[in-house]
Formats: C-alpha cells, structure tokens, sequence
C-alpha cells in the first residue's frame, strides 16, 4: 500500500497541509492499542512523556494566532508556561483521550502565527520524540523529510537549527539534501533533521569531520 504521505507529497507539491495530515494519521496509527504503562515512557523531550508531547501536538493544532496570543499574554509572556498551560488542556483523563483529542485534529488547519511547514517539522520531529523511545521505526518518505531539512536549514524560529549547525555541511546519504560550507556531518535525512533540532541522541547516525562539532552543540528540547 503506498505511503499517504507519498502521495500527498507528489499530488501537493506547493503545500504543507497535506503532508501534516499524513504525518498525523502516521503517528496516531503508529500509537493505536499502547498499553497505559507504554503511554508513560519518557519521551526525547526532557521531562515529557510520551503522551504529554502527543497532547503538545494537539494543543498547536487547536490554536490559532488569537488564542495565542490570549494565552502569551496570560502567561506574562512565560512561553514555557504557555506551553505547558495548553499541553494541561488537550492531556484528557487518560491515554485513550489524549489519542481521541490528537486524532481530532488530524485534519485541522489552525495553527499558531508560524508557517505550516514549521507545524510540519514540528510533526515529525516530535514524532520522532515519541516513537523513539517506543522502539517504532517510520520509513519517512524522502520527499517530505528533505522538505523539513530544507526548512530548518534556514530558520531558528521555535528551535534553534540554523545556528546550530553554523560553519558545518550537512549532506544526506538518502536523498538530495545538502547544505553548509565546512566540515562534513553526513547521515540519514531525518537523523540530520533531528541532530538539527538538538537531538543528540541522532548523532549517532550521523558521520564526518563535523558530526562531533554537531553533537556538542545539541542540548535539551
């Protein structure tokens, strides 16, 4: 069966929606039937769970920029809080109602004042923070992953990925994507993207000159 994102990716060239959507059905499919204990596993991000970054997920995509900044300002301007205040609402009473809230949303197009392809990123990226430490393998097709490096390459909005890899080439084994001038950092397209967003753990994926230089530079999310 082809990959929806695949075709999401070849049908919709010019757009981002799409692509979130496939990655959304991925995931939620991906976490279909985990045990309550599962659902408890640390997640990559430090002091989240599994669940709480599945919540977090949720909560941008049921914020538009109003509630946005409605919340900012609540908050002082403490995004951390923000964050964590919005996580609190689309958490529910259990695992099963945190996944009905995330599937929900599967295919909203509200989002915070950011780009779609940030919500994207943002999609896989925290994807990967969950699947990873359940031991879940997703064969990202090529095209949707180069779009994300190609994005974080150029951007230090949410996460800081542009300066993280100052000074440094990056260059996939997997597919097109390049980029930098000075010591190589090569590897998989989503390992590169993970190691850009400061996911040290997907430096060990990656190889070359700059690949040390990389991971020092990685640091908590």
């Amino acid at each position: 069966m082809t990959d929806p994102a695949v075709t999401a990716a070849r049908g919709h060239a010019t757009g981002a929606w799409p692509l979130i959507r496939a990655e959304r059905a991925a995931l939620a499919a991906d976490l279909a039937d985990m045990t309550d204990e599962r659902w408890a596993t640390p997640s990559l991000c430090t002091g989240l769970t599994v669940r709480e970054v599945l919540a977090h997920l949720t909560a941008g995509a049921s914020l538009n920029a109003v509630r946005w900044m409605a919340g900012v300002i609540r908050c002082r301007f403490d995004f951390d809080k923000q964050v964590a205040m919005r996580l609190a609402e689309q958490l529910g009473t259990s695992p099963a109602g945190t996944l009905e809230r995330f599937r929900r949303i599967i295919p909203s197009t509200t989002k915070p004042p950011l780009p779609a392809i940030a919500l994207l990123g943002e999609t896989i990226v925290h994807g990967e923070d969950i699947r990873r430490p359940l031991g879940i393998r997703r064969d990202y097709p090529i095209e949707v992953v180069t779009r994300v490096a190609e994005y974080y390459q150029g951007s230090d909005l949410v996460v800081v990925a542009k300066g993280r890899i100052a000074g440094l080439k990056l260059v996939a084994d997997d597919g097109p994507f390049t980029t930098g001038s000075g010591p190589v950092v090569s590897g998989p397209t989503v390992a590169l993207v993970m190691a850009m967003t400061g996911r040290a753990t997907y430096c060990d994926e990656l190889e070359g000159d700059g690949a040390r230089l990389l991971r020092s530079r990685c640091g908590t999310v």
